[in-house]
C-alpha cells in the first residue's frame, strides 16, 4: 500500500500540488438517517467500540467514522469497513489525519488544567500537552529543558501515562506526584530518581492514562500540540520550536 502510494505521489507535478493544496474539504454531517443506521451496524458488529462522531467522507456514500484518536471507514449500508488512511491524491493531504487532529484536539480540548502540571511562561505562544512517565529517560530530558521552552513561549502540560501499567511502582509513583502539594517539585524530584511521598488522594492517572489508550499514545513522551497535531516523541527546544512553527 505505501509503495502504491509513493507511485501515485511522484507522479504527481508541484504545478498540480500548488493549485490545489486548499481543496481538501472539511467532511458534511451526515443524514440522521445515515448517521444512525452505521452506528447501528457498529453497535450490533462491534459492541466495544465507541463511535464519538460520523462525518460524511469525500467519497461517495462511504462515511468516516471519529473513535477517540482513531478513524474508520464505513458504507452507508453499514455492510463495508475500511481501516488505513483517505489521501486526496491531488493535493496529497492526509484526510484521515487531518480527522485525527480534530477528534484529538477536542479530546484535550474539555480537560481540565487542575489535573495536569502545567508548566506555564510568562507569554504563551504554543501549547504542548505531553502525556509523561517518571521512568522515561526521553521524559527525563525533555523536563530537563522545560525551562528552555518555557523561556521560547512554550507552555508544557502533563498528563500521566505510567507505561508499566495499573498496579505497578511506576504507577504508584505517578499517583504520589499527582497526589503532592506541589506537583511540579514532585514530579522534578521523580524525574531525577528521588523518591516522592504522599498521601493516597484520588488522582487521576487512571483516567490520564485511559485518555492516552484512547488517543492512540504508543510511548512517552507522547507530545500533541493545541491543534490535535501528534509529534510524538522527544524534541530538542530548537527543533520543537520549528515544528510547532511550521519551519522545520
Amino acid at each position: 500500500m505505501k509503495k502504491l502510494l509513493l507511485c501515485l505521489f511522484a507522479n504527481l507535478s508541484l504545478a498540480t500540488l500548488a493549485a490545489t493544496s486548499a481543496s481538501a474539504a472539511e467532511p458534511a454531517a451526515p443524514a440522521k438517517a445515515a448517521d444512525a443506521a452505521i452506528r447501528a451496524a457498529i453497535a450490533k458488529k462491534f459492541p466495544e467500540m465507541k463511535i464519538d462522531e460520523v462525518r460524511a467522507s469525500p467519497m461517495k456514500d462511504i462515511y468516516e467514522v471519529q473513535m477517540g484518536g482513531e478513524i474508520a471507514y464505513i458504507s452507508g449500508d453499514g455492510k463495508f469497513l475500511i481501516a488505513g488512511d483517505m489521501y486526496e491524491i491531488d493535493s496529497r493531504t492526509n484526510l484521515t489525519e487531518n480527522g485525527r487532529q480534530k477528534g484529538r484536539m477536542q479530546a484535550l480540548a474539555k480537560l481540565d488544567e487542575k489535573d495536569m502540571i502545567v508548566f506555564k511562561p510568562a507569554k504563551v505562544r504554543h501549547t504542548i500537552t505531553v502525556f509523561t512517565d517518571v521512568e522515561c529517560g526521553y521524559c527525563r530530558k525533555l523536563h530537563s529543558e522545560i525551562a528552555q521552552l518555557n523561556d521560547r513561549g512554550v507552555q508544557v502540560r502533563y498528563l500521566a501515562y505510567p507505561r508499566a501499567g495499573p498496579g505497578t511502582e511506576d504507577w504508584a509513583k505517578m499517583e504520589a506526584v499527582w497526589c503532592s502539594i506541589d506537583r511540579k517539585k514532585a514530579i522534578t524530584d521523580a524525574k531525577a530518581g528521588k523518591a516522592v511521598k504522599a498521601p493516597q488522594c484520588s488522582a487521576p492517572v487512571a483516567k490520564q492514562f485511559q485518555l492516552g489508550e484512547k488517543l492512540g499514545v504508543r510511548g512517552t513522551p507522547a507530545i500533541f500540540t493545541d491543534t490535535g497535531e501528534y509529534i510524538g516523541g522527544y524534541l530538542a527546544p530548537d527543533q520543537m520550536i520549528g515544528r510547532l512553527e511550521g519551519v522545520e
